[in-house]
């Protein structure tokens, strides 16, 4: 079990099957979160400490080639896909972030490694304000996330958004004699009950024809005395749901997450998601894995939310932003433990389309 956070400098492939083989990491994985290259054709660089803002821009270093399209980009992703597969936990899931061009054939991959039934969403991300760019289509500001999970019962704390001033307005359109935003809810819901609790009188009504009462009579009797029933004029109870008692609305499949104006690694994400991410699908206990890890933006998030995390990434400039990153962290972390262990495993000739899957001596053996 992995007892200290860990950085990993290797191409993924080696990084995943030292995960497997080595840490003995098999279903240890609570949530991943990729952002892999999206077969672009281009390479991203940094020049004087900032990401260039157009892909294969002539000035400065390369981060990372985004160079694999079409059906080679897809076998690669596959290899990597089935290694995270192994590494989730029963309890664990993975999204994956994507582009519009490409995401509809990693989505039937997805499927068919994770399962179709475990598929969850298909979030669209609105990435950029919309820009007036002349082209015979309509403007891209979206990318998307596949959300996928090991089984029917993944970890999930749901995610809730505040209500804006125009929300509470429209949703919480009444005020109570003490001043508080309200509304009402039917306490009857579709379906006949002939015999059982939801099919008795409350207070001598009867649901309406054709429904049932939500909940069993006693309950509703304590609302009542309680005054969080609101009769009408006409005598029909509705339930008083109270905007100050609400967590908030629940988060829908259309995200405004935009991305940093001014990266400091190419493609690098909103970190506000990303610790929405973690959040939601994993536990204080759970460990986080990216192993597209770039800048570090998840490991940072999870640091942040006391989980435990691993980066794999091969890039140079990766590894020294995400070490960056980490050290520069600016909020009370005193509590949580920040120590990480960083390890670069050594590549060896190509002697196989796949030439570190399964070799556990060789892996065992390729720190430095």
């Amino acid at each position: 079990m992995l007892q200290e956070n860990m950085l990993i400098k290797a191409d993924n492939l080696m990084g995943l099957n030292y995960l497997l083989n080595s840490l003995k990491l098999e279903e240890a994985i609570d949530l991943v979160y990729i952002d892999p290259p999206f077969a672009t054709g281009s390479n991203f660089t940094i020049h004087n400490g900032r990401a260039a803002t157009i892909s294969n821009s002539k000035e400065g270093k390369i981060a990372y080639s985004d160079k694999l399209t079409g059906d080679e980009y897809l076998s690669f992703l596959r290899a990597r896909l089935e290694l995270l597969y192994d590494l989730l936990s029963p309890q664990g899931s993975i999204y994956l972030h994507i582009d519009y061009k490409i995401g509809h054939y990693v989505k039937i991959l997805m499927d068919e490694i994770f399962g179709i039934q475990n598929f969850r969403n298909d979030i669209t991300r609105i990435k950029c304000n919309p820009k007036n760019f002349k082209r015979r289509g309509y403007g891209n500001i979206k990318d998307m996330i596949l959300f996928y999970s090991k089984s029917k019962e993944p970890i999930w704390n749901e995610p809730t958004l505040p209500y804006t001033a125009d929300d509470l307005l429209r949703l919480f359109p009444k005020i109570s004699k003490d001043e508080r935003r309200y509304t009402t809810v039917p306490l009857h819901a579709p379906g006949e009950t002939k015999d059982g609790e939801s099919g008795k009188a409350f207070k001598g009504i009867f649901p309406p024809v054709g429904r049932h009462w939500r909940t069993d009579i006693a309950t509703m009797e304590k609302w009542d005395e309680e005054g969080l029933i609101e009769w009408s004029s006409t005598g029909n109870p509705r339930k008083i749901i109270y905007a100050d008692e609400q967590k908030g609305k629940r988060l829908q499949d259309i995200w405004e997450y935009k991305d940093p104006q001014y990266p400091d690694y190419p493609t690098e994400k909103n970190s506000d998601m990303l610790e929405m991410i973690i959040n939601t699908s994993s536990n204080k206990d759970s460990i986080v894995l990216d192993c597209f890890c770039g800048s570090g933006s998840t490991l940072m998030a999870a640091q942040k939310l006391g989980r435990r995390w691993i980066g794999i990434d091969q890039s140079d400039l990766a590894i020294k932003a995400t070490k960056a990153k980490l050290a520069s962290m600016d909020f009370d972390i005193a509590s949580l433990n920040t120590a990480y262990t960083f390890k670069t495993l050594i590549e060896r000739p190509h002697v196989a389309d796949n030439p570190f899957a399964k070799d556990e001596a060789y892996l065992s053996n390729i720190l430095k």
